[in-house]
């Protein structure tokens, strides 16, 4: 089912109470991804945001995001967080009660993408790590918010706590990380992918995939969003994360 959620739509009165949420954010991201949601979902829920920077590949993220977990939880992630989700998945799959990918791809990286994080990699070994905001900065949200000077600063800020060498570790993870195509068809919990219409990291179409190839998955696209949609459009996303968590 796909849902574009122009309007916000009130999260269902039956949410299972107490539902542990993990959230494990992206590239160069850190908690403040998902500051929207803790705001939304922290009165009702325990919410743990993963450590996704002290490991260098999305495997030992993972593990490490299973060890610090609650027995049973509802996992979201957003880009190499959607990653290490699936990752989870296919670890542990009986400890996730339900999945939501955010901005995410089931795919690896084509040879062409590592040559580029290879470059990226390079300017943050060198002392250009700031350089690399200005390079992204178009292509991680919609057009319409480029000139939005509040949430350039949230991206910026979130860039300046992860550092160069925790930046490193996440790039060499993301593009080290298999394909999860194989996976998908096992995945049993109740899903929802979601992912900015305008999404110029992780276009329509690799959601669509993905959504496919999980039985059941609900398919949301926002509107007007790009890549970083948790913070973009966080009244939408919230709508559907409401609903995702509706019994």
């Amino acid at each position: 089912m796909v849902k574009d959620t122009t309007m916000p739509i009130p999260a269902s009165p039956n949410v299972p109470p107490g539902l542990p949420l993990v959230f494990v954010p992206g590239l160069n991201c850190t908690a403040d991804l998902f500051a929207p949601q803790v705001a939304a979902f922290g009165h009702s829920h325990p919410i743990t945001i993963a450590d996704h920077a002290s490991d260098d590949t999305v495997s030992a993220m993972a593990r490490r995001l299973l060890a610090a977990a609650p027995p049973r939880f509802a996992l979201a992630g957003l880009a190499l967080g959607s990653y290490v989700a699936l990752e989870v998945m296919r670890l542990a799959p009986q400890r996730v009660d339900r999945l939501a990918l955010v901005g995410a791809r089931a795919s690896a990286d084509l040879p062409e993408e590592r040559e580029i994080v290879e470059t990226m990699i390079k300017m943050a070994q060198i002392g250009r790590f700031d350089d690399l905001h200005q390079a992204s900065w178009s292509r991680l949200v919609h057009m319409g918010r480029l000139g939005d000077v509040a949430l350039e600063g949230l991206v910026r800020s979130m860039a300046e706590k992860t550092g160069p060498a925790r930046y490193i570790r996440q790039q060499r993870a993301s593009t080290a990380r298999p394909g999860y195509e194989p996976l998908l068809s096992g995945i049993r919990c109740r899903t929802v992918v979601i992912c900015g219409d305008d999404d110029a990291l992780s276009p329509r179409f690799m959601s669509e995939d993905l959504a496919d190839g999980i039985r059941g998955a609900e398919l949301v696209f926002v509107p007007e969003c790009g890549h970083l949609s948790t913070i973009e459009r966080p009244e939408a996303v919230n709508a559907a994360l409401g609903s995702w968590l509706a019994a």
